[in-house]
């Protein structure tokens, strides 16, 4: 990044803006896609994590799917309401407990993959194959 005429550049120059403003426009795109399903970006996280069947603590389950934990209580009680989830009892230490995805969330993460696979084609379908294989490679090793 180059200083442009002994002025500091423009916040556009900057990585960190350059990443957000990619996230915002992705967002943008998919958000009414689920929200024609009633769900929101972040609760489609939580599905596809929990989609394995494998069960989840809120303190896992916060740092996956990028949440802070009073914002994931809020999302996973609601979700929890809406039967998408429930809460057990961990079988390995009672004391803890885990969050795992119920049958009707399943089904539901089964349609929000097909909207982000298609959201993920239509970005390829701008973009190329390659440069979005590379885009993923370089941001894996730049969180790496």
């Amino acid at each position: 990044m180059a200083k442009l005429s002994g002025q500091e550049p423009p916040i556009t120059e900057y990585l960190v803006y350059r990443l957000a403003q990619a996230n915002r426009a992705i967002n943008r795109q998919l958000k009414p896609r689920l929200a024609k399903e009633g769900v929101q970006i972040e609760e489609w996280w939580i599905l596809k994590v929990l989609s394995d069947g494998t069960g989840r603590s809120m303190s896992d389950l916060a740092e996956v799917v990028l949440l802070n934990h009073p914002t994931l209580t809020k999302i996973v009680d609601r979700m929890v309401s809406g039967t998408l989830v429930y809460r057990a009892s961990d079988p390995k230490d009672r004391r803890k407990v885990l969050i795992f995805c119920s049958d009707r969330g399943r089904i539901l993460c089964h349609q929000l993959e097909l909207l982000a696979m298609s959201q993920e084609a239509h970005i390829v379908q701008r973009c190329g194959t390659s440069s979005v294989s590379e885009l993923k490679r370089l941001l894996k090793k730049l969180i790496d």
